[in-house]
């Protein structure tokens, strides 16, 4: 079986590479910036680097799709840098270029991430299925990015029904490899990694915060499954249980910290502008918002089970933030780097601001 995988040095991305080696794969990375083929899973990679954005990205996607058994789309601009591609252009036009890459050379099956943040908001703590309403939530960039991508696949489903087409909805994806990628998104460079999870570090939240974790290996498990049975249609992603405020700030730090949900956005905005904090406050509002996900479907339909907990999810991801571990891609090993008086990271106002 041939295998593309676009996104292959990310988080997901470098955990699915792993799954598909125990299958005897031939397996082609799509990545923008390709990684050092020294350091597993990439050495039995076949990598074409390509900015699946840039207008002459379909040439060299079409050629990577030769011959293809499936194509799995996981590149996605979720936090980028200022320096980095704007998101629109690898979220829209790149996942464009991607599905027109798919039809042109007849790949049969493709695989899209897209994710529980595309849901519309629900009751907090109503889980919901594969069927609710898919228009994201009001303020967050990547929420209306991934409802977006929705649409896309449904007309694409609709224009090619040859094509087995699948989407996976996960919640928040971890991994020790992603702790230098996460430290970077929600971290400020100016706090030492090793507070984390010390008894006597606060750790501001709101009291209604609620938190769901999948790790990696399990959803890249989930995307080998949907590859061998040749499925379709959408598979909520998530294991158990969801996380409180409380377990959350127990993991991180020590207590938590009270704080009203207007303050922690005024501080966040602060933030953000100044260079301080990479956090951009439409995060807050998606953290808040976004729906928590029933993930029964998969169990049923792909005989997918999660075989990490949240709560060991959580004590791996701090563990690896604290030691300072870093993966072997150019994603997954960021440089830790401030400059004051200019964000570090691009906005997540909706419309891509």
């Amino acid at each position: 079986m041939k295998v593309v995988v676009t996104g292959a040095t990310g988080n997901v991305g470098t955990a699915l590479l792993r799954a598909l080696r125990a299958d005897d794969c031939e397996i082609v990375g799509i990545a923008r910036r390709t990684p050092d083929r020294a350091h597993e899973p990439y050495s039995a990679v076949r990598w074409v680097p390509c900015d699946i954005g840039l207008a002459g990205s379909v040439e060299t996607l079409r050629a990577a799709c030769a011959g293809a058994d499936v194509l799995v789309h996981l590149a996605w601009g979720i936090h980028p840098r200022r320096d980095d591609p704007p998101m629109h252009r690898t979220n829209s036009t790149g996942t464009d270029h991607v599905l027109r890459a798919v039809t042109e050379a007849a790949v049969p099956q493709l695989i899209a991430a897209s994710s529980c943040a595309a849901y519309t908001p629900a009751d907090r703590w109503r889980r919901v299925s594969e069927d609710r309403h898919l228009s994201g939530v009001p303020g967050s960039a990547y929420s209306a990015s991934k409802a977006e991508l929705e649409t896309k696949l449904d007309r694409f489903e609709a224009s090619h029904p040859g094509v087995r087409t699948a989407r996976i909805r996960p919640c928040g994806i971890a991994q020790a490899e992603s702790a230098a990628e996460l430290a970077d998104w929600i971290l400020p460079p100016w706090l030492p990694r090793w507070l984390l999870g010390r008894r006597l570090v606060p750790v501001p939240l709101w009291r209604d915060f609620r938190l769901q974790l999948v790790h990696s290996s399990d959803v890249a498990a989930a995307i080998r499954r949907i590859a061998q049975l040749r499925a379709a249609g959408a598979f909520n992603l998530a294991a158990e249980p969801c996380l409180g405020a409380n377990a959350l700030a127990g993991a991180f730090g020590g207590f938590r910290l009270p704080a009203p949900r207007q303050a922690l956005d005024a501080a966040a905005w602060t933030g953000w502008r100044t260079g301080l904090l990479p956090l951009h406050p439409a995060w807050l509002t998606l953290a808040d918002r976004t729906c928590l996900i029933d993930s029964s479907e998969a169990r049923r339909e792909l005989g997918w089970a999660p075989r990490f907990g949240a709560h060991e999810i959580c004590a791996e991801l701090v563990s690896a933030m604290c030691a300072g571990q870093t993966g072997h891609s150019p994603p997954l090993a960021p440089a830790r780097r401030m400059r004051l008086g200019v964000p570090s990271h691009q906005s997540q106002r909706p419309r891509y601001r």
